[in-house]
């Protein structure tokens, strides 16, 4: 079953806008106009929204020409965790080694490694 996310009032845009890329976003819609059992219109619309690193997690498929040499590309596809405290993704070998940039969450190891050093 998939799971549900819910937003708080106090989510800023870039929040939402980060857990949409995260996640991704797909929408799919069939609309059909009928008169008499006879179809006179038929519209599929099949759009996706999501990061890079989230499509190529998904196996989306990307358009003919798309460069996947890029350094930028190559620095999506690094191996990523969610800090625990504050939810922000971060490189995983960062994080574990040096602790989260945005709120300054250290785990055990690094905590332990500080009071070795003192």
């Amino acid at each position: 079953m998939a799971q549900v996310a819910t937003m708080n009032r106090s989510d800023s845009l870039a929040d939402i806008v980060d857990r949409v890329l995260d996640k991704g976003l797909v929408i799919n819609a069939d609309i059909s106009i009928s008169i008499v059992g006879t179809e006179l219109l038929n519209i599929k619309i099949r759009a996706a929204l999501a990061s890079f690193e989230t499509a190529a997690k998904y196996g989306m498929e990307f358009p003919s020409g798309t460069n996947l040499n890029m350094p930028a590309w190559k620095k999506a596809m690094e191996e990523k965790e969610s800090c625990p405290k504050c939810g922000k993704r971060h490189l995983t070998q960062s994080l574990m080694e040096t602790g989260c940039p945005w709120c300054g969450w250290a785990g055990a190891g690094i905590k332990n490694m500080t009071e070795a050093v003192r």
